[in-house]
Protein backbone atom coordinates (compact mmCIF):
# COMPACT_ATOMS: atom_id res chain seq x y z
CA UNK A 1 0.00 0.00 0.00
CA UNK A 2 1.59 3.36 -0.84
CA UNK A 3 1.79 6.61 1.48
CA UNK A 4 1.69 9.72 -0.23
CA UNK A 5 3.44 12.69 1.45
CA UNK A 6 3.15 15.25 -1.35
CA UNK A 7 -0.33 15.88 -3.28
CA UNK A 8 2.25 16.70 -6.09
CA UNK A 9 3.14 12.86 -6.40
CA UNK A 10 -0.78 11.59 -5.93
CA UNK A 11 -1.69 13.97 -8.61
CA UNK A 12 1.28 12.54 -11.03
CA UNK A 13 -0.01 9.14 -9.87
CA UNK A 14 -3.29 9.72 -10.69
CA UNK A 15 -2.17 11.31 -13.96
CA UNK A 16 -3.90 14.74 -13.27
CA UNK A 17 -1.87 18.07 -14.09
CA UNK A 18 0.04 19.45 -11.46
CA UNK A 19 -1.68 21.54 -8.58
CA UNK A 20 -1.70 25.20 -8.09
CA UNK A 21 -0.59 24.49 -4.91
CA UNK A 22 1.67 22.26 -3.09
CA UNK A 23 -0.28 21.95 -0.06
CA UNK A 24 -4.11 21.99 -1.28
CA UNK A 25 -5.65 20.45 -4.54
CA UNK A 26 -8.91 21.41 -5.99
CA UNK A 27 -10.08 18.28 -8.97
CA UNK A 28 -13.61 19.47 -10.23
CA UNK A 29 -15.57 16.51 -11.84
CA UNK A 30 -16.04 18.74 -14.73
CA UNK A 31 -12.43 18.37 -15.61
CA UNK A 32 -12.28 14.38 -14.79
CA UNK A 33 -15.03 12.80 -15.15
CA UNK A 34 -13.59 9.45 -14.76
CA UNK A 35 -10.69 8.51 -12.83
CA UNK A 36 -8.78 6.73 -10.61
CA UNK A 37 -6.75 8.43 -7.42
CA UNK A 38 -3.89 7.03 -6.51
CA UNK A 39 -1.95 3.40 -6.35
CA UNK A 40 -4.87 1.00 -5.61
CA UNK A 41 -5.37 1.21 -1.61
CA UNK A 42 -3.31 4.12 -0.26
CA UNK A 43 -2.43 6.17 2.65
CA UNK A 44 -1.81 10.29 2.61
CA UNK A 45 -0.63 13.27 4.75
CA UNK A 46 -4.25 15.00 3.44
CA UNK A 47 -7.42 15.80 4.96
CA UNK A 48 -9.72 14.48 1.69
CA UNK A 49 -13.35 16.93 1.61
CA UNK A 50 -15.82 15.57 -1.06
CA UNK A 51 -19.74 16.18 -2.64
CA UNK A 52 -20.09 13.44 -4.96
CA UNK A 53 -22.67 11.53 -6.83
CA UNK A 54 -21.13 8.22 -8.15
CA UNK A 55 -22.82 6.49 -10.80
CA UNK A 56 -19.92 3.91 -10.59
CA UNK A 57 -16.71 2.71 -9.75
CA UNK A 58 -14.94 1.73 -6.40
CA UNK A 59 -15.09 4.43 -3.61
CA UNK A 60 -14.05 2.98 -0.08
CA UNK A 61 -12.82 4.26 3.12
CA UNK A 62 -12.93 2.79 6.18
CA UNK A 63 -14.90 -0.41 5.79
CA UNK A 64 -17.58 0.11 3.35
CA UNK A 65 -17.69 1.11 -0.51
CA UNK A 66 -19.50 4.17 -1.17
CA UNK A 67 -23.31 3.96 -1.76
CA UNK A 68 -23.64 4.88 -5.75
CA UNK A 69 -27.83 5.85 -5.71
CA UNK A 70 -27.25 8.84 -3.00
CA UNK A 71 -24.95 12.45 -3.60
CA UNK A 72 -23.38 12.93 -0.09
CA UNK A 73 -20.38 14.93 1.12
CA UNK A 74 -17.19 12.39 2.27
CA UNK A 75 -14.55 13.21 4.76
CA UNK A 76 -11.30 11.32 5.63
CA UNK A 77 -8.35 11.86 7.98
CA UNK A 78 -5.15 11.64 6.76
CA UNK A 79 -3.62 8.34 7.08
CA UNK A 80 -6.85 6.56 6.74
CA UNK A 81 -6.97 4.24 3.67
CA UNK A 82 -8.55 5.15 0.79
CA UNK A 83 -9.46 3.71 -2.50
CA UNK A 84 -10.82 5.50 -5.58
CA UNK A 85 -10.76 3.20 -8.49
CA UNK A 86 -12.60 3.56 -12.50
CA UNK A 87 -14.89 6.46 -10.58
CA UNK A 88 -17.58 8.19 -12.90
CA UNK A 89 -19.59 10.99 -11.62
CA UNK A 90 -23.50 11.04 -12.70
CA UNK A 91 -23.20 15.04 -11.28
CA UNK A 92 -21.23 17.79 -10.51
CA UNK A 93 -18.90 16.80 -7.90
CA UNK A 94 -15.22 18.22 -6.34
CA UNK A 95 -12.36 16.82 -4.38
CA UNK A 96 -10.50 18.78 -2.14
CA UNK A 97 -7.47 17.28 -0.30
CA UNK A 98 -5.75 19.55 1.85
CA UNK A 99 -2.27 18.57 3.55
CA UNK A 100 -2.04 18.50 7.41
CA UNK A 101 0.59 21.34 7.32
CA UNK A 102 -1.36 23.92 5.99
CA UNK A 103 -3.21 24.18 8.49
CA UNK A 104 -0.38 25.02 10.95
CA UNK A 105 -0.50 28.27 12.64
CA UNK A 106 -4.28 28.32 12.28
CA UNK A 107 -6.95 27.56 14.96
CA UNK A 108 -8.47 25.19 12.02
CA UNK A 109 -4.81 22.78 12.86
CA UNK A 110 -6.75 22.08 16.29
CA UNK A 111 -10.63 22.70 15.50
CA UNK A 112 -10.71 20.17 12.32
CA UNK A 113 -9.36 16.97 14.85
CA UNK A 114 -12.85 17.66 16.75
CA UNK A 115 -14.75 17.20 13.62
CA UNK A 116 -16.15 13.84 14.09
CA UNK A 117 -17.02 13.37 10.82
CA UNK A 118 -13.50 12.94 9.36
CA UNK A 119 -13.58 9.52 11.75
CA UNK A 120 -17.08 8.24 9.99
CA UNK A 121 -17.52 5.44 7.80
CA UNK A 122 -18.67 5.95 3.89
CA UNK A 123 -21.73 4.33 4.37
CA UNK A 124 -22.59 7.08 7.46
CA UNK A 125 -21.51 9.77 4.48
CA UNK A 126 -23.69 13.14 4.68
CA UNK A 127 -26.53 13.41 2.34
CA UNK A 128 -27.26 16.91 1.49
CA UNK A 129 -30.67 18.26 0.29
CA UNK A 130 -31.05 20.62 -2.53
CA UNK A 131 -30.69 23.97 -0.55
CA UNK A 132 -27.27 22.25 1.22
CA UNK A 133 -25.84 21.18 -1.75
CA UNK A 134 -26.21 25.03 -2.87
CA UNK A 135 -24.05 26.16 -0.09
CA UNK A 136 -21.46 23.94 -0.26
CA UNK A 137 -21.31 24.74 -3.75
CA UNK A 138 -20.50 28.64 -3.41
CA UNK A 139 -18.05 27.88 -0.90
CA UNK A 140 -16.31 25.68 -3.02
CA UNK A 141 -16.80 28.37 -6.02
CA UNK A 142 -14.96 31.06 -3.49
CA UNK A 143 -12.57 28.27 -2.20
CA UNK A 144 -11.62 28.08 -6.07
CA UNK A 145 -11.83 31.57 -6.98
CA UNK A 146 -8.77 31.91 -4.00
CA UNK A 147 -6.90 28.87 -5.68
CA UNK A 148 -7.08 29.66 -8.88
CA UNK A 149 -6.14 33.13 -8.87
CA UNK A 150 -2.61 35.10 -8.32
CA UNK A 151 -2.00 34.37 -4.73
CA UNK A 152 -1.01 37.28 -1.96
CA UNK A 153 -0.42 37.14 1.95
CA UNK A 154 -4.08 36.79 2.48
CA UNK A 155 -4.72 33.87 0.10
CA UNK A 156 -4.61 31.17 2.22
CA UNK A 157 -6.15 32.70 4.92
CA UNK A 158 -9.29 33.60 2.84
CA UNK A 159 -9.57 30.17 1.80
CA UNK A 160 -9.26 28.61 5.28
CA UNK A 161 -12.17 31.02 6.71
CA UNK A 162 -14.06 29.21 3.66
CA UNK A 163 -13.16 25.86 4.60
CA UNK A 164 -13.67 26.43 7.71
CA UNK A 165 -17.24 27.50 6.77
CA UNK A 166 -17.69 24.00 5.26
CA UNK A 167 -17.06 22.07 7.91
CA UNK A 168 -19.09 24.10 10.36
CA UNK A 169 -22.21 23.85 7.70
CA UNK A 170 -21.07 20.27 7.57
CA UNK A 171 -21.79 20.01 11.37
CA UNK A 172 -25.06 21.43 11.14
CA UNK A 173 -26.58 19.47 8.02
CA UNK A 174 -25.06 16.03 9.92
CA UNK A 175 -27.27 17.41 13.11
CA UNK A 176 -30.18 17.57 10.18
CA UNK A 177 -29.49 14.32 9.25
CA UNK A 178 -29.40 12.38 12.73
CA UNK A 179 -32.87 14.54 13.44
CA UNK A 180 -34.48 13.12 10.16
CA UNK A 181 -33.31 9.76 10.22
CA UNK A 182 -35.13 8.82 13.43
CA UNK A 183 -36.51 5.97 11.70
CA UNK A 184 -33.25 4.32 11.58
CA UNK A 185 -31.20 5.51 14.67
CA UNK A 186 -34.32 4.82 16.74
CA UNK A 187 -33.41 1.19 16.31
CA UNK A 188 -29.60 1.87 16.32
CA UNK A 189 -30.34 2.92 19.94
CA UNK A 190 -32.80 0.21 21.21
CA UNK A 191 -30.20 -2.43 19.47
CA UNK A 192 -26.74 -0.83 20.99
CA UNK A 193 -29.21 -1.23 24.77
CA UNK A 194 -29.74 -4.72 23.84
CA UNK A 195 -26.04 -5.30 23.18
CA UNK A 196 -25.01 -3.74 26.25
CA UNK A 197 -27.35 -6.04 28.17
CA UNK A 198 -26.56 -9.12 26.49
CA UNK A 199 -22.62 -8.58 27.37
CA UNK A 200 -23.50 -8.41 31.25
CA UNK A 201 -26.08 -10.88 31.02
CA UNK A 202 -23.65 -13.30 29.50
CA UNK A 203 -20.85 -12.96 31.68
CA UNK A 204 -18.41 -11.14 28.92
CA UNK A 205 -17.70 -9.08 31.48
CA UNK A 206 -15.98 -11.86 33.29
CA UNK A 207 -14.25 -13.20 29.91
CA UNK A 208 -13.53 -9.54 28.12
CA UNK A 209 -13.44 -7.19 31.02
CA UNK A 210 -14.85 -4.27 30.18
CA UNK A 211 -17.02 -3.34 26.93
CA UNK A 212 -15.60 -0.95 24.65
CA UNK A 213 -17.28 1.43 22.20
CA UNK A 214 -15.12 0.25 19.32
CA UNK A 215 -16.34 -3.11 20.42
CA UNK A 216 -20.36 -2.55 20.18
CA UNK A 217 -19.99 -0.13 17.35
CA UNK A 218 -18.63 -3.12 15.45
CA UNK A 219 -21.35 -5.32 15.94
CA UNK A 220 -23.68 -2.51 14.74
CA UNK A 221 -21.74 -2.35 11.73
CA UNK A 222 -21.21 1.30 12.17
CA UNK A 223 -17.94 3.51 13.17
CA UNK A 224 -17.58 4.58 16.80
CA UNK A 225 -17.40 7.95 16.72
CA UNK A 226 -20.88 7.89 14.10
CA UNK A 227 -22.53 5.78 17.27
CA UNK A 228 -21.10 8.30 19.66
CA UNK A 229 -22.11 11.19 17.58
CA UNK A 230 -25.54 9.83 16.63
CA UNK A 231 -26.47 8.54 20.65
CA UNK A 232 -25.38 12.24 21.82
CA UNK A 233 -28.01 13.65 19.33
CA UNK A 234 -31.10 10.63 20.25
CA UNK A 235 -30.04 10.71 24.12
CA UNK A 236 -27.78 13.37 25.29
CA UNK A 237 -25.16 11.20 26.29
CA UNK A 238 -22.11 9.43 24.33
CA UNK A 239 -21.62 6.44 23.78
CA UNK A 240 -19.14 5.53 26.73
CA UNK A 241 -21.48 7.32 28.40
CA UNK A 242 -24.21 5.12 28.39
CA UNK A 243 -21.66 2.32 29.35
CA UNK A 244 -21.00 4.20 32.13
CA UNK A 245 -24.41 4.02 32.94
CA UNK A 246 -24.81 0.30 32.71
CA UNK A 247 -21.58 -0.31 34.60
CA UNK A 248 -23.08 1.98 37.26
CA UNK A 249 -26.16 0.10 37.14
CA UNK A 250 -24.72 -3.09 37.83
CA UNK A 251 -22.55 -1.82 39.91
CA UNK A 252 -24.99 -1.05 42.41
CA UNK A 253 -26.95 -4.19 42.55
CA UNK A 254 -23.53 -5.45 43.46
CA UNK A 255 -22.82 -3.40 46.41
CA UNK A 256 -26.47 -3.84 47.74
CA UNK A 257 -27.04 -7.35 47.41
CA UNK A 258 -23.12 -9.27 47.49
CA UNK A 259 -20.32 -8.98 50.61
CA UNK A 260 -17.95 -7.93 48.08
CA UNK A 261 -15.50 -5.00 49.11
CA UNK A 262 -15.51 -2.36 46.85
CA UNK A 263 -12.23 -3.41 45.27
CA UNK A 264 -13.97 -6.69 44.39
CA UNK A 265 -16.67 -4.97 43.43
CA UNK A 266 -14.42 -3.19 40.68
CA UNK A 267 -12.38 -6.43 39.71
CA UNK A 268 -16.08 -8.48 39.06
CA UNK A 269 -16.89 -5.23 36.59
CA UNK A 270 -13.72 -5.65 34.40
CA UNK A 271 -12.05 -2.49 36.20
CA UNK A 272 -8.65 -3.16 37.00
CA UNK A 273 -8.03 0.04 38.93
CA UNK A 274 -10.45 0.01 42.09
CA UNK A 275 -9.86 3.95 42.38
CA UNK A 276 -11.07 4.31 38.89
CA UNK A 277 -14.01 2.53 39.56
CA UNK A 278 -14.60 4.94 42.65
CA UNK A 279 -14.00 7.96 41.08
CA UNK A 280 -16.44 7.11 37.85
CA UNK A 281 -18.93 6.19 40.67
CA UNK A 282 -18.94 9.29 42.48
CA UNK A 283 -19.42 11.22 38.97
CA UNK A 284 -22.53 8.71 38.40
CA UNK A 285 -24.09 9.20 41.33
CA UNK A 286 -22.77 11.84 43.61
CA UNK A 287 -21.05 9.50 45.91
CA UNK A 288 -18.48 6.97 46.54
CA UNK A 289 -19.14 2.95 46.48
CA UNK A 290 -18.69 2.70 49.80
CA UNK A 291 -20.65 5.61 50.94
CA UNK A 292 -23.46 4.13 48.52
CA UNK A 293 -23.26 1.26 50.43
CA UNK A 294 -23.14 2.37 53.60
CA UNK A 295 -26.61 4.33 52.82
CA UNK A 296 -28.29 1.72 51.40
CA UNK A 297 -27.57 -1.26 54.01
CA UNK A 298 -28.79 1.10 56.78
Amino acid sequence: MKHYKTISQLHQDSNFMPPEHPMISLIHCSDVNSCSIGQSKFTCDFYMIALKKIASGSFIYGKSPYDHDNGSMSFVKPRQVMEINSVVMAENAFVIFIHEDYFLSHNLHKEIKQYGFFDYETNEALHLSPTEEKIIWELYDKISFEYKNNADEFSKDIILTHIDSILKYVQRFYKRQFINRKDMSGPIVTRFNRILASYFETGQLNKKGLPTVTAVSSQLNISSRYLSDLLKQETGKTALEHIHIFLIDEAKNLLMGTENTIAGTAYQLGFENPPYFTRLFKKQTGSTPAEFKKQHLN
